[in-house]
């Protein structure tokens, strides 16, 4: 899809320098700017890039006064980077603005379908399913029977919704995500053998959630596995049955948090996180990458190490930490001296 440089500036209320009839099809950044691409200059250190890109369309902020000759039309605005996050967004819609059932997908005659439907091809969508306004549901998508499905949401290629679960208004539920599956149950009999505790529950989505490519949330055992307003987790996280995560926390990739936690609310949870079941985590507590958190965590600490730490006494211990070798070193040769006068 073709943009004018006059049809960007009424998105952005900028003003053009340059030609306002030329057009562009892709992004690309400042350095790689190619004849039709569209960019942005909003960090200084980037100012030289600005003479010899090749991008058709750069967006600058007004205050930009150019030294030296430019082939690229100039967009001002009053935030380059602002601008250009606002455009990407614009771009998204555009992009996504699917409607309609693709064949071939089976809906079951039970389902309620909202207004401005969007179904790719091969999607299920099960019995008694309630989906609202304007979802789209993208290729190869798994919904199963009795999910909700509130507006606005959007379900990428290949996610799988199992039975019963429910999902807010605005989310985004990204590709491999698999919602609802059963949580990691099993109870062990005098044979040492395990044997599987039914997970009767479902998972609550509420609204603005995101949900990362191939994360995982496990339906409850009993009751409901939560994800609380405004969550936003990242790729390849995995939430056991009956958690509960508070609004706008955001979790990075690979983290795993165990069952029947509960995490407050504006946490910030690092990559590779391990977090044990049955604890508490309260509001405000940031979490460094790759810790191990064991204990129930009060509100507004902020965690580091494994087991982890404050993150000061961390810090500090970590001085020591490094210089062990040196100290063993030291010791042993303490010890052979207080040997020799003895």
């Amino acid at each position: 899809m073709n943009f004018t440089a006059e049809q960007i500036a009424g998105i952005l209320e900028g003003e053009i320098v340059g030609d306002p009839m030329v057009e562009v099809s892709k992004l690309s950044k400042i350095e790689e700017g190619t004849k039709g691409s569209l960019t942005f200059l909003a960090n200084p250190k980037y100012k030289p890039f600005i003479y010899s890109t090749e991008a058709s369309i750069t967006i600058v902020n007004k205050t930009f006064e150019p030294e030296n000759e430019l082939s690229t039309t100039l967009i001002k605005v009053e935030d380059a980077y602002k601008s250009f996050s606002k455009l990407l967004e614009y771009y998204n819609q555009v992009k996504l603005n699917k409607h309609g059932i693709e064949q071939p997908s089976f809906i079951s005659e039970s389902a309620a379908l909202g207004e401005d439907l969007y179904v790719g091809a091969f999607s299920y969508i099960g019995n008694n399913v309630v989906i609202g306004n304007n979802v789209k549901i993208f290729p190869n998508s798994y919904i199963g029977d009795n999910v909700t499905i509130g507006d606005n949401t959007i379900i990428f290629s290949g996610a799988k919704i199992y039975s019963e679960s429910t999902i807010g208004n605005n989310c985004v539920i990204n590709s491999g995500a698999i919602i609802g599956a059963d949580g990691f149950g099993f109870a062990p009999n005098e044979k040492g053998e395990y044997s599987k505790v039914p997970q009767t529950g479902n998972v609550i989505i509420e609204d603005f959630v995101d949900v990362g490519a191939g994360t995982t949330i496990d339906r409850a055992t009993l009751g409901s596995t939560v994800i609380r307003r405004g969550v936003k987790l990242d790729n390849q996280i995995q939430i056991a049955h009956n958690v509960e995560i508070g609004k706008n926390t955001v979790i990075a990739a690979q983290t795993g948090i165990a069952g029947s936690t509960k995490i407050g609310e504006n946490c910030q949870i690092g990559g590779q996180v391990g977090i044990v079941g049955h604890i508490t985590i309260g509001n405000n507590v940031k979490i460094q990458a790759q810790s191990g958190i064991g204990r129930n965590v009060k509100d507004n600490e902020v965690l580091q190490g494994s087991p982890a730490l404050n993150y000061g006494d961390y810090n500090k211990s970590y001085v020591h930490f490094k210089n062990l070798p040196k100290l063993v070193k030291t010791v042993n040769e303490l010890e052979k001296k207080l040997d020799g006068n003895n």
